[in-house]
């Protein structure tokens, strides 16, 4: 006979794993340390195999543990996903975001606008995280995640928020010593910056209305992977590049870069809003998205808004 799966045991264990109390787990989750302590004994039975290592004076995960903990997380996960689509949380936009975001976007174009979300919502808090490592959105109780790029996990919600314009840029001394290009193709005899955080990084596509695609293999002595370390070298006349205009937008507007070539564009970079599996978002992250696209949407560097 086929039993169904102890779910509720698998979501106190992933409590317990996470803070590493029984105690702790039981205030947490509402229930009797000994209802929690039960409930991971039975999962350890019918698995015959030990999912913790129990001191006097901690917890730690066994090898079987630290091989279900992951799949118990998503448990849990998918069970608050399912209420709060059912109860107010799902209706009213409060509770914390816990967010994460490139550094470079982050401190570019997102921060300066979450003050004006905290106050047309008092009732959410925002826990937001820089980083340049890669995130696992449910092992790492995170409710979204603003990515460049929309990533290979089928298992995740994904959707493009909006592209992001990449022009080719160049300092004024830089355009004075080697002059306008034309075409894209004029640039393969200039020295470009190189962006060796991408996956082709010299191979440059562009395209123009009414015009074949032009593929431009560029050249250059400076390599570096991260965009803000290639702005001093841009201003220093060193070479060009392309950049997500949030990097340069007032470097642009204050004549200290010029964009080369505006006819034909680069190909955009993607910012994806990735949230855990589930058919439903709450209503502090839908709000939070919706509130993106619309102070997004006026801006120069922001194109295919979608709604």
């Amino acid at each position: 006979m086929t039993h169904l799966p102890d779910l509720e045991a698998w979501a106190i264990f992933a409590r317990v794993a996470e803070l590493g109390s029984f105690s702790q787990a039981a205030s947490e989750l509402g229930l009797a340390k000994t209802t929690v302590s039960k409930a991971v004994s039975r999962l350890e039975e019918r698995m015959q195999a030990s999912l913790l290592h129990r001191t006097t004076r901690k917890l730690s995960l066994t090898e079987s543990g630290r091989v279900a903990l992951d799949r118990a997380t998503r448990i849990l996960a998918d069970g608050r996903g399912i209420e709060a689509d059912i109860l107010d949380e799902a209706a009213v936009p409060r509770g914390t975001i816990r967010m994460a975001v490139t550094s470079g976007f982050g401190n570019a174009a997102l921060a300066p606008a979450i003050p004006d979300f905290l106050q047309a919502y008092p009732e959410v808090e925002i826990d937001l995280h820089l980083t340049e490592d890669r995130i696992d959105v449910v092992g790492d109780g995170f409710d979204l995640i603003l990515q460049i790029g929309q990533g290979l996990d089928s298992t995740l919600r994904s959707s493009r928020l909006f592209s992001v314009r990449r022009p080719v840029i160049a300092s004024p001394d830089f355009v004075a010593r080697h002059g306008m290009p034309a075409h894209p193709s004029d640039l393969a005899h200039m020295p470009a910056l190189i962006s060796s955080h991408l996956p082709r990084p010299h191979d440059w596509e562009f395209s123009r209305e009414g015009h074949e695609p032009v593929l431009v293999h560029v050249r250059g002595r400076y390599r570096v992977d991260s965009p803000t370390a290639q702005i001093p070298a841009l201003l220093g006349g060193i070479g060009f590049t392309a950049l997500p205009h949030y990097y340069i937008a007032r470097e642009i507007e204050e004549g200290r870069l010029l964009e080369l070539v505006p006819e034909w564009s680069s190909v955009p970079g993607g910012i994806y809003v990735i949230t855990p599996p589930g058919r439903g978002r709450p209503a502090r992250v839908r709000v939070l998205i919706e509130f993106l696209r619309e102070r997004f949407a006026s801006s120069a560097w922001a194109i295919g808004i979608l709604r």
